[in-house]
């Protein structure tokens, strides 16, 4: 008995000095990203080709509210042959549309191979200079205080946000 609770002791005291000597920060990276011109200037982009995207895929479902309509008002002059084929361009435009939609919006999309494009090497950016940061400063870990729940307090003296902006010559 007296051997497992000093083999417990004697845990607890290697896990508490293990835990002591960790050093953490905490980083916000959305406001580095925020405070970056060059990274407002990817969003912006992002959002003027988002924007003409959108345009365009509202243009096509216009024409598609244009076909049906056009097949209301002529349905009952038509052949059931004739009205087969006119919902069948409609269905088979309504596809190409969402076709389209996903082209651009999709997982894999445009839009996301254009953030990819733009965005990702600024990111890599203020990640490069958290990692030299951390190792430069002998942190252990770095946590991001604005990728959601995960951190519910934070004592300022442990924020190193202002460091990482100083160290990218951000105001």
């Amino acid at each position: 008995m007296f051997k497992k609770i000093l083999a417990a002791i004697i845990f607890i005291a290697i896990m508490s000095f293990h835990s002591y000597g960790q050093r953490v920060a905490i980083i916000d990276v959305s406001d580095i990203l925020e405070n970056m011109d060059e990274y407002k200037s990817a969003q912006m982009e992002l959002d003027k080709v988002a924007k003409q995207w959108r345009q365009s895929i509202m243009k096509e479902q216009d024409k598609i509210k244009a076909m049906y309509n056009e097949y209301e008002a002529e349905s009952v002059l038509m052949t059931e042959d004739m009205k087969k084929k006119k919902e069948d361009a409609i269905i088979a435009k309504e596809k190409e549309v969402r076709e389209l939609q996903r082209g651009y919006f999709g997982a894999k999309g445009e839009l996301f191979q254009k953030r990819q494009e733009l965005v990702q090497p600024i990111e890599d950016k203020v990640f490069s200079a958290i990692t030299n940061y951390a190792e430069d400063r002998g942190f252990d870990v770095v946590l991001d205080k604005s990728s959601g729940p995960g951190v519910l307090f934070v004592n300022e003296k442990y924020d190193k946000t202002a460091d990482i902006k100083k160290k990218l010559g951000i105001k």
